[in-house]
């Protein structure tokens, strides 16, 4: 087991070039700290990934998944060697594996890959060898050697596969919250801090459309025993939410302004939806009111995935909007994302959040 540090770093760590150097002092103070080497995963600086799919889309509005993903793994990669310059401005000795090089290999499904085999030499060879090893979050090859990418907001899971590649037992992740609230703070009045969360938990408010953490890597955690330390993104780096097995029950309302509910003629032709999209590896929820399915987040063509598989494309009907309440998931559905803003506020207002300890909780096998 390495005794390595694994941190992740997401992309509103890096609103200004100049934050690259405000993380290096950081990690330089706890290198002089700790007298340990770090394994540092970073996202793109903040609106460069999306800015790398437009200027793709403006060349050919359909491009294939394989050049996608090659082309959108490009903005994490430009951000890790930014931090690895840093670092060496600084003095310390740092280098950076990208997805070719790491040790991760994936399934072929190029946009949202998942991880079929860890080769942990890569990572424990060069960490004996640097004191910072830089990895670009969601960058991964197949067997072929092709590029992959583990979907949006992917460095969660870069972070736990590193930790599950060096033996870690602990991964830290850093955002511009300091943890699980129980809703977004930067957009619900009243949102409180849930210092301590399951697995099982986090990875439902996540599937729901929570934005901290990607559901897969929490997942992965569980499967591995590894706990997950949130953590402020910024000095002194504050801790907030610790994931494990054990946490607190509690009640939550989740949404994601990105998210849409597709109607379908029946349910039968939404059932198959349904699996076509998590075929393809994107988070849905089979709502059980009617032939409706939730598509958790953006960055998706969905149109395109559907046809592709000979589906007539559903009908979006709105925003979904999750009241979580221990197992008990109630989707409300908003008109757009304005309206989800409003329906979000109004329903945490009227949470009865000193009574969520009594709730029970959440299996996902049942999700």
């Amino acid at each position: 087991m390495s005794d390595a540090a694994i941190l992740k770093f997401g992309g509103s760590t890096f609103r200004t070039h100049a934050a690259y150097d405000d993380l290096a002092a950081g990690l330089e103070a706890r290198l002089d700290r700790e007298k340990r080497p770090l394994a540092v995963v970073v996202s793109a600086m903040q609106g460069e990934t999306e800015q790398f799919r437009s200027r793709l889309h403006e060349v050919n509005p359909h491009p294939e998944d394989a050049t996608s993903a090659g082309m959108l793994a490009t903005a994490d990669l430009i951000s890790a060697h930014f931090l690895a310059t840093a670092l060496h401005r600084r003095g310390r000795s740092a280098t950076v594996l990208a997805g070719h090089q790491v040790g991760l290999i994936t399934n072929s499904s190029f946009l949202w890959a998942r991880v079929i085999e860890t080769d942990p030499g890569p990572l424990s060879r060069t960490l004996g060898e640097h004191e910072v090893v830089v990895v670009p979050g969601g960058q991964a090859v197949d067997a072929q050697g092709r590029p992959t990418w583990l979907g949006k907001n992917s460095s969660d899971l870069s972070a736990i596969a590193v930790a599950r590649a060096v033996g870690g037992g602990a991964c830290e992740i850093h955002s511009d919250v300091d943890g699980i609230y129980t809703s977004d703070p930067h957009l619900v009045r009243g949102a409180r801090l849930l210092p301590r969360v399951s697995y099982n938990m986090a990875a439902l408010m996540s599937l729901y459309g929570a934005k901290v953490l990607h559901r897969r890597a929490v997942q992965l955690a569980l499967r591995h025993g590894i706990e997950i330390v949130c953590r402020y993104n910024r000095a002194p780096f504050s801790r907030g939410t610790t994931i494990s097995r054990e946490g607190d029950q509690m009640a939550a309302i989740v949404f994601n302004q990105r998210s849409v509910v597709l109607g379908y003629a029946d349910d039968e032709t939404a059932d198959l939806a349904h699996g076509v999209f998590h075929t393809a590896g994107i988070d849905t929820v089979r709502l059980t009111d009617g032939p409706r399915v939730a598509v958790v987040g953006g960055y998706v063509d969905l149109e395109a995935v559907q046809r592709r598989h000979g589906l007539d494309p559903g009908r979006p009907l709105g925003v979904p909007v999750a009241e979580i309440r221990g197992s008990k998931v109630t989707t409300h559905i908003a008109a757009d994302g304005e309206d989800a803003l409003h329906l979000a506020q109004r329903l945490h207002d009227r949470l009865d959040l000193p009574a969520q300890d009594r709730a029970p909780q959440p299996h996902l096998a049942g999700v």
